[in-house]
């Protein structure tokens, strides 16, 4: 029971490795979790991140069960303080990240892979807010992502009667971005994970800064900071050189500086 990550090249890959019990995360997983992303987040050379479970599913949600998580040997108020540490470190990866999502996705797990800033998922995942169903309110961000995924009734909707929501019907309502049969889902995450990589990582970082923050921010502010994104970008050898491969009809080599 632990988080594991790997990097190759310019890609890490934090996997919760749990799967005995569906990669229920457990009350030391979520400060591995934060180290983890807060790790990834301080790398330089890491470029995009991808979230995933070991075996054929993703995540299960918190583990609740007393012999495994030592319930009452930490205080509530102390064991959300380190889910939502976690949340916090995902929510502030400044590089682009991916949720890998194959099999269960539920409680604080769906809401791991909806924090990412994209989620492939497989043809046989499911999703679920099943907090209610625990005698529990939702968490791991899910009251902040759900009503800007998919609008405040849907978010209640989902919340409140905790039903499963199918692959099929996660993608028509907005939970995920693309589904694809399982066996196709390494190379659709490999895809997209090539297609960011070829991004200029300053602008990416900025996007995901700006998107984030324009949903709270009136437009005047969201101009402004546009703009000063804009500055930024026009300083950096990357946007030179994409002016210079546009000139000479080639693909520009992105650095990050």
């Amino acid at each position: 029971m632990a988080v594991h990550t790997a990097a190759a090249g310019a890609v890490a890959t934090v996997t919760l490795d749990n799967p005995a019990h569906k990669n229920a995360i457990t009350d030391p997983m979520w400060g591995e979790l934060e180290v983890a992303f807060r790790s990834i987040a301080r790398d330089a050379s890491i470029r995009v991140v991808v979230v995933t479970g070991s075996g054929s599913e993703f995540c299960s949600g918190a583990d609740l069960t007393p012999s495994r998580t030592g319930v009452g040997s930490v205080h509530a108020t102390r064991r959300m303080e380190q889910i939502n540490q976690a949340a916090l470190a995902l929510h502030e990866l400044p590089q682009p990240s991916i949720a890998r999502v194959d099999g269960v996705a539920a409680g604080a797990g769906a809401n791991l892979a909806l924090g990412c800033d994209l989620v492939v998922a497989s043809d046989r995942s499911r999703f679920t807010e099943i907090f209610t169903k625990r005698g529990l309110s939702v968490d791991f961000g899910g009251s902040w992502l759900l009503p800007r995924l998919v609008g405040v009734h849907k978010a209640m909707e989902l919340c409140l009667l905790a039903d499963i929501v199918d692959a099929a019907e996660a993608e028509r309502i907005g939970l995920v971005n693309r589904v694809v049969p399982a066996d196709r889902l390494d190379d659709a995450v490999a895809t997209w994970v090539d297609r960011l990589l070829q991004l200029p990582p300053i602008a990416a970082t900025s996007v995901k800064r700006l998107v984030h923050d324009g949903a709270d921010s009136t437009f005047a502010r969201a101009l402004a900071a546009e703009g000063m994104a804009q500055a930024v970008n026009f300083s950096t050898k990357d946007t030179a050189e994409a002016m210079v491969a546009f000139v000479e009809r080639r693909d520009p080599e992105f650095r990050g500086r």
